[in-house]
Protein backbone atom coordinates (compact mmCIF):
# COMPACT_ATOMS: atom_id res chain seq x y z
CA UNK A 1 0.00 0.00 0.00
CA UNK A 2 1.26 3.63 -1.04
CA UNK A 3 0.86 5.65 2.50
CA UNK A 4 1.67 9.19 3.42
CA UNK A 5 2.07 10.30 6.41
CA UNK A 6 1.71 14.22 7.16
CA UNK A 7 3.53 15.56 10.36
CA UNK A 8 7.42 14.74 10.63
CA UNK A 9 6.89 14.83 14.41
CA UNK A 10 7.49 11.60 17.18
CA UNK A 11 4.47 10.38 15.52
CA UNK A 12 4.56 10.64 12.05
CA UNK A 13 8.36 9.43 11.82
CA UNK A 14 7.59 6.41 14.35
CA UNK A 15 4.65 5.51 12.35
CA UNK A 16 6.40 5.90 8.55
CA UNK A 17 8.79 3.82 9.93
CA UNK A 18 6.57 0.93 11.19
CA UNK A 19 4.90 0.85 8.30
CA UNK A 20 8.07 0.78 6.06
CA UNK A 21 9.07 -2.41 8.09
CA UNK A 22 6.07 -4.09 7.30
CA UNK A 23 6.30 -3.57 3.54
CA UNK A 24 4.10 -0.34 2.43
CA UNK A 25 6.00 2.28 0.79
CA UNK A 26 5.93 5.28 2.64
CA UNK A 27 6.76 9.42 1.90
CA UNK A 28 6.95 11.51 5.27
CA UNK A 29 6.23 15.39 4.37
CA UNK A 30 5.70 18.37 6.69
CA UNK A 31 2.06 19.49 7.65
CA UNK A 32 3.20 22.55 5.31
CA UNK A 33 4.31 20.79 2.21
CA UNK A 34 1.12 19.31 1.28
CA UNK A 35 1.89 19.69 -2.10
CA UNK A 36 4.21 17.07 -1.91
CA UNK A 37 1.26 14.51 -1.51
CA UNK A 38 0.30 12.97 -4.71
CA UNK A 39 -2.21 10.42 -4.97
CA UNK A 40 -1.53 7.30 -2.87
CA UNK A 41 -3.86 4.98 -1.02
CA UNK A 42 -3.96 6.65 2.39
CA UNK A 43 -3.16 9.99 3.77
CA UNK A 44 -2.56 10.22 7.49
CA UNK A 45 -2.67 13.25 9.19
CA UNK A 46 -0.02 13.16 12.13
CA UNK A 47 0.01 16.62 13.10
CA UNK A 48 -1.28 18.17 16.24
CA UNK A 49 -5.17 17.64 17.40
CA UNK A 50 -6.10 21.45 17.04
CA UNK A 51 -4.49 21.39 13.31
CA UNK A 52 -6.41 18.62 12.16
CA UNK A 53 -8.69 20.62 10.54
CA UNK A 54 -7.10 23.00 9.17
CA UNK A 55 -4.63 20.65 7.53
CA UNK A 56 -7.28 18.51 6.16
CA UNK A 57 -9.06 21.12 4.41
CA UNK A 58 -5.70 22.44 2.75
CA UNK A 59 -5.14 18.84 1.49
CA UNK A 60 -5.84 17.91 -2.09
CA UNK A 61 -6.22 14.25 -2.92
CA UNK A 62 -7.57 11.81 -5.15
CA UNK A 63 -11.27 10.31 -5.17
CA UNK A 64 -9.75 6.87 -3.86
CA UNK A 65 -7.26 8.39 -1.49
CA UNK A 66 -8.44 7.62 2.35
CA UNK A 67 -7.78 10.48 4.45
CA UNK A 68 -6.90 8.97 8.29
CA UNK A 69 -6.20 10.95 11.57
CA UNK A 70 -4.35 9.21 14.56
CA UNK A 71 -5.52 11.88 16.92
CA UNK A 72 -8.18 9.74 19.95
CA UNK A 73 -10.41 12.20 21.13
CA UNK A 74 -11.34 14.05 17.63
CA UNK A 75 -14.26 12.11 15.65
CA UNK A 76 -14.20 12.16 11.59
CA UNK A 77 -15.56 15.50 11.47
CA UNK A 78 -12.09 17.60 11.92
CA UNK A 79 -11.46 15.68 8.11
CA UNK A 80 -14.29 17.47 6.00
CA UNK A 81 -14.05 17.48 3.07
CA UNK A 82 -12.94 14.91 1.97
CA UNK A 83 -15.28 12.01 1.19
CA UNK A 84 -13.00 8.64 2.14
CA UNK A 85 -12.14 9.22 6.21
CA UNK A 86 -11.05 7.50 8.70
CA UNK A 87 -9.10 7.57 12.08
CA UNK A 88 -6.51 4.69 13.85
CA UNK A 89 -5.50 5.72 17.42
CA UNK A 90 -2.56 3.56 18.54
CA UNK A 91 -2.97 2.73 22.16
CA UNK A 92 0.87 2.62 23.12
CA UNK A 93 2.97 5.78 24.45
CA UNK A 94 5.47 6.90 21.25
CA UNK A 95 8.20 8.75 24.32
CA UNK A 96 10.79 8.42 21.23
CA UNK A 97 10.69 7.39 17.19
CA UNK A 98 12.47 4.11 17.68
CA UNK A 99 10.46 3.30 20.55
CA UNK A 100 7.25 4.63 18.67
CA UNK A 101 8.25 2.41 15.92
CA UNK A 102 8.43 -0.57 17.58
CA UNK A 103 5.50 -0.48 20.08
CA UNK A 104 3.49 0.09 16.66
CA UNK A 105 3.99 -3.22 15.59
CA UNK A 106 1.22 -5.63 17.08
CA UNK A 107 -0.60 -2.45 19.47
CA UNK A 108 -3.99 -1.97 19.67
CA UNK A 109 -5.48 0.35 17.86
CA UNK A 110 -9.24 2.55 18.14
CA UNK A 111 -10.02 2.66 14.43
CA UNK A 112 -12.96 4.48 13.08
CA UNK A 113 -14.68 5.29 9.79
CA UNK A 114 -13.28 3.69 6.15
CA UNK A 115 -12.32 -0.33 6.32
CA UNK A 116 -8.73 0.99 5.34
CA UNK A 117 -7.76 2.35 8.53
CA UNK A 118 -8.31 -1.61 10.44
CA UNK A 119 -6.44 -2.86 7.30
CA UNK A 120 -3.59 -0.74 7.92
CA UNK A 121 -3.69 -1.46 11.77
CA UNK A 122 -3.69 -5.32 10.37
CA UNK A 123 -1.02 -5.33 7.87
CA UNK A 124 0.93 -4.05 11.21
CA UNK A 125 -0.17 -7.05 13.02
CA UNK A 126 -2.23 -5.00 15.44
CA UNK A 127 -5.70 -5.20 16.84
CA UNK A 128 -9.13 -3.14 16.78
CA UNK A 129 -11.43 -1.90 18.64
CA UNK A 130 -14.31 1.18 18.10
CA UNK A 131 -16.31 3.57 20.05
CA UNK A 132 -19.20 5.92 19.38
CA UNK A 133 -17.78 9.45 18.69
CA UNK A 134 -19.23 10.80 22.36
CA UNK A 135 -17.18 8.19 23.82
CA UNK A 136 -13.65 9.12 21.97
CA UNK A 137 -13.08 12.49 24.36
CA UNK A 138 -14.09 9.99 27.80
CA UNK A 139 -11.83 7.16 25.90
CA UNK A 140 -8.56 9.65 25.53
CA UNK A 141 -8.98 10.80 29.20
CA UNK A 142 -8.10 7.39 30.54
CA UNK A 143 -5.00 6.75 27.60
CA UNK A 144 -4.05 10.03 29.08
CA UNK A 145 -4.15 9.19 32.45
CA UNK A 146 -2.46 6.09 31.70
CA UNK A 147 0.01 7.13 30.18
CA UNK A 148 1.00 10.60 30.69
CA UNK A 149 -0.33 11.48 34.42
CA UNK A 150 1.42 8.01 35.48
CA UNK A 151 4.79 9.89 34.09
CA UNK A 152 3.72 12.43 36.37
CA UNK A 153 3.04 10.74 39.10
CA UNK A 154 6.18 9.28 38.60
CA UNK A 155 7.69 12.75 38.45
CA UNK A 156 6.02 14.21 41.65
CA UNK A 157 7.97 10.56 43.36
CA UNK A 158 11.60 11.75 42.00
CA UNK A 159 10.99 15.17 44.00
CA UNK A 160 10.36 13.28 47.24
CA UNK A 161 13.38 10.93 46.76
CA UNK A 162 15.57 13.74 46.51
CA UNK A 163 14.12 15.66 49.07
CA UNK A 164 15.29 12.64 51.57
CA UNK A 165 18.58 11.84 49.60
CA UNK A 166 17.26 9.38 47.48
CA UNK A 167 16.37 9.35 43.60
CA UNK A 168 13.76 7.44 41.81
CA UNK A 169 15.59 4.40 40.52
CA UNK A 170 15.04 3.47 44.98
CA UNK A 171 11.59 3.29 44.12
CA UNK A 172 10.90 2.09 40.87
CA UNK A 173 10.94 -1.77 42.37
CA UNK A 174 8.20 -0.79 44.47
CA UNK A 175 6.39 0.87 41.81
CA UNK A 176 6.49 -2.00 38.95
CA UNK A 177 5.49 -4.75 42.03
CA UNK A 178 2.62 -1.81 42.35
CA UNK A 179 1.66 -2.52 38.51
CA UNK A 180 2.45 -6.34 38.93
CA UNK A 181 -0.21 -5.96 41.63
CA UNK A 182 -3.15 -4.56 39.81
CA UNK A 183 -2.72 -6.28 37.13
CA UNK A 184 -3.22 -9.45 39.12
CA UNK A 185 -5.81 -8.25 41.31
CA UNK A 186 -7.38 -5.02 40.08
CA UNK A 187 -7.15 -1.32 41.45
CA UNK A 188 -8.93 -1.82 44.99
CA UNK A 189 -7.48 -5.10 45.84
CA UNK A 190 -3.90 -3.94 45.10
CA UNK A 191 -3.87 -0.93 47.12
CA UNK A 192 -1.83 -0.48 50.33
CA UNK A 193 -0.71 2.19 52.85
CA UNK A 194 -2.09 4.53 54.81
CA UNK A 195 -5.13 5.28 52.88
CA UNK A 196 -6.15 1.48 52.21
CA UNK A 197 -5.83 1.49 56.37
CA UNK A 198 -7.64 4.81 56.83
CA UNK A 199 -4.63 6.39 58.75
CA UNK A 200 -5.21 9.86 58.65
CA UNK A 201 -2.45 10.84 60.93
CA UNK A 202 0.14 9.25 58.85
CA UNK A 203 -1.41 11.18 55.87
CA UNK A 204 -1.01 14.03 58.10
CA UNK A 205 2.80 13.35 58.96
CA UNK A 206 3.78 12.64 55.37
CA UNK A 207 2.07 15.88 54.40
CA UNK A 208 4.30 18.07 57.53
CA UNK A 209 7.55 15.97 56.09
CA UNK A 210 7.13 16.80 52.12
CA UNK A 211 8.19 20.14 50.39
CA UNK A 212 5.20 22.25 50.14
CA UNK A 213 5.23 22.36 45.99
CA UNK A 214 3.73 18.88 46.24
CA UNK A 215 1.37 19.05 48.99
CA UNK A 216 -1.19 19.59 46.43
CA UNK A 217 -0.77 16.51 44.63
CA UNK A 218 -0.50 14.32 47.29
CA UNK A 219 -3.75 15.46 48.76
CA UNK A 220 -5.13 15.09 45.57
CA UNK A 221 -3.70 11.46 45.34
CA UNK A 222 -4.67 10.84 49.40
CA UNK A 223 -8.17 11.62 48.41
CA UNK A 224 -8.48 9.18 45.49
CA UNK A 225 -7.09 6.92 47.66
CA UNK A 226 -9.57 7.04 50.79
CA UNK A 227 -12.45 6.71 48.34
CA UNK A 228 -10.86 3.50 46.59
CA UNK A 229 -10.46 2.32 49.97
CA UNK A 230 -13.64 3.31 50.77
CA UNK A 231 -15.23 1.52 47.39
CA UNK A 232 -13.14 -1.84 48.32
CA UNK A 233 -14.97 -1.92 51.61
CA UNK A 234 -18.61 -1.07 50.28
CA UNK A 235 -17.75 -4.03 47.62
CA UNK A 236 -16.80 -6.75 50.78
CA UNK A 237 -19.85 -5.98 52.97
CA UNK A 238 -22.12 -6.25 50.06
Amino acid sequence: MQITIVGRGRAGTALSRALSSVGHVTALVAHDDLDQVIDVDAVVLCVPDDALAEVASSLRVGHSTVVLHIAGSRTLDVLQPHPLVGSMHPLVALSSTEIGARRLIGATYCVAGHPRAAEIVRSLGGTTFSLPDEQRAGYHAAACVAANHLVTLLGHVAVLANHVGLTLDDFLPLAASALEDVTAMGPAAALTGPASRGDLSTIDAHLAAIPESERATYVALANAALQLAEQRRATTSS
